[in-house]
């Protein structure tokens, strides 16, 4: 019996025996990433997003180069000042590659929330913690998929958008390169918001388990609630200092490639702010997800 024991173990430890299988990170990160990748209209929504954002840019770069020409060929002072200071113009030319960053985070934001809550709607959720009974992997997997698409979506809109504005602001004797201070900054700053941004909107999405709502509590979060705080900061003197923390403002000032204006975050504050939020987000949602039924 003894021989066949070890006959037996010797054949199952061999060269011809078949690899082990499980559940492990890099399996499930393939799996998240299958799964959004072969969806054609997540695909073609990328690219919208892409497309608009590349449009809007060269939109604002058009706009500059009419304004600056209006004001050149104004007959009198009065009528130049209607335009105001050409070199207010001739500043925000550094920013012309993540203009487009507010619609890039109306998509992202919505396409984050989508992909996750849909598997409570539809009921793949089973599925997926079925295959991964920790839970916590999935969904981690899930944020680091979205936010690495949303990255590479976000710095090639801003980086297409520098190539498409250079034409056109020629045509105005104005110049853009990647090369001028901050602008590459600026363009990765770009993918690195969206990617948060994804995080965020993820993390919401998570918690409601509900594609409606998420969306609208993501974007109320993003873009409403900063219009609310400014009918309302004149009330209080704290009210301006608070809002510079909300997600969306300190989006704006990451990808920021001009001066700082004073009393703003910085770069690398507005940075800091949005993580903080993306992160404390993420970090619940991995907790009540761990806890609660499916």
């Amino acid at each position: 019996m003894s021989t066949a024991t070890t006959s037996k173990h010797s054949a199952a430890s061999g060269p011809g025996a078949p690899a082990k299988s499980g559940v492990n990170f890099l399996r499930v990160l393939r799996s998240e990433w299958i799964k959004v990748t072969t969806v054609p209209s997540t695909v073609i929504l990328l690219a919208i997003t892409v497309a608009v954002m590349v449009g809007l840019a060269a939109l604002g770069a058009w706009q500059i180069v009419v304004v600056l020409d209006q004001i050149a060929s104004a007959t009198n002072a009065e009528e130049a000042v209607i335009f105001g200071d050409p070199q207010m113009y001739r500043d925000i030319v550094p920013e012309i590659p993540s203009s487009g960053i507010f619609f890039g985070q109306l998509l992202i934001a919505s396409l984050a929330v989508v992909l996750i809550a849909s598997e409570w709607g539809t009921g793949m959720i089973r599925s997926t913690f079925s295959a991964v009974p920790k839970r916590i992997p999935a969904l981690l997997a899930k944020n680091l998929i979205m936010a690495l698409i949303a990255f590479l979506v976000g710095a090639a809109a801003a980086f297409i958008s520098l190539l498409a504005a250079q034409p056109i602001l020629s045509g105005g004797d104005l110049s853009l390169s990647v090369n001028d201070d901050g602008v590459l900054a600026s363009i990765l700053n770009t993918g690195t918001c969206l990617a948060l941004i994804a995080v965020f909107s993820m993390a919401i999405g998570t918690l409601l388990r509900n594609t409606a709502g998420g969306v609208v509590t993501a974007i109320g979060i993003i873009f409403v609630l900063p219009m609310v705080v400014g009918l309302v900061e004149g009330i209080a003197d704290w009210i301006p200092d608070a809002a510079r923390f909300l997600p969306s403002n300190a989006g704006t000032q990451l990808v920021m490639a001009g001066a700082t204006a004073e009393g703003d975050l910085t770069q690398l504050q507005g940075g800091l702010v949005l993580a903080a939020w993306a992160a404390v987000l993420l970090l619940i949602s991995l907790i009540v997800t761990k806890r609660r039924d499916v």
